[in-house]
């Protein structure tokens, strides 16, 4: 009996042990394999030529989802909702004043704003307003109309992976391209305007004239 009752207590001593251990072990696992996703981004991107700033999207191609963002007090602008870039070739851009690559990108959004192809509207993104306001004062507002976002849920529903991040829509709504990461001089001319040629070219397409 008292060999039977000790074996008992070694088993039940060894399971707590094992579990322990797997509790322990469970953090590093999830770790290892959020290392290895960004060290295989980080390798194509490096070594297979991949660009993984412009990750594909699966909101590429759909309908936009819905804007309905209260104006950032003080900017004298406009709301952000839908009915603001119905009709529109229109880049929509997330931004936080806290954000060190949206301030890099910032320049680039300024010269893009000339551009009478498109408007640039914004989200942004968890920010205090005195600090967003602070942000456009010193580096220039390139937005037609800005939505504030405090709690996050539009970028959710935008899918959004981290800002900044911009997105192309048409003028019918659908979501033609997406840009994860600040804009650079060689993403703007391999990517965003081939995209806006693109679009255009879709929504007046060349007629050939008719057969006399």
């Amino acid at each position: 009996m008292h060999d039977e009752a000790s074996s008992t207590t070694g088993e039940t001593t060894s399971k707590r042990g094992l579990s322990r251990y797997l509790l322990a072990a469970l953090p590093l696992a999830v770790f290892a394999l959020i290392a290895g996703t960004a060290g295989k981004m980080l390798y194509d991107q490096d070594v297979n030529g991949k660009n993984v700033s412009d990750i594909p999207s699966a909101l590429i191609g759909t309908k936009a989802p819905t804007l309905d963002l209260p104006p950032l007090e003080g900017a004298n602008l406009p709301a952000l909702t839908s009915s603001a870039i119905a009709g529109k070739l229109t880049l929509v851009n997330v931004f936080a004043s806290w954000c060190v690559p949206c301030r890099d990108e910032h320049p680039l959004l300024k010269q893009l704003s000339n551009d009478p192809r498109i408007q640039i509207v914004a989200i942004n993104y968890k920010d205090k307003s005195d600090n967003a306001l602070r942000f456009l004062g010193e580096l220039g507002n390139p937005y037609k109309a800005i939505g504030i976002d405090p709690n996050g849920k539009a970028a959710i529903d935008w899918g959004v992976y981290g800002i900044p991040e911009s997105y192309l829509v048409a003028p019918d709504g659908t979501i033609v391209y997406k840009r994860v990461g600040p804009f650079d001089a060689q993403s703007i001319e391999q990517g965003l305007y081939p995209a806006i040629q693109k679009t255009l070219a879709v929504k007046d397409p060349i007629v050939p004239p008719a057969k006399p």
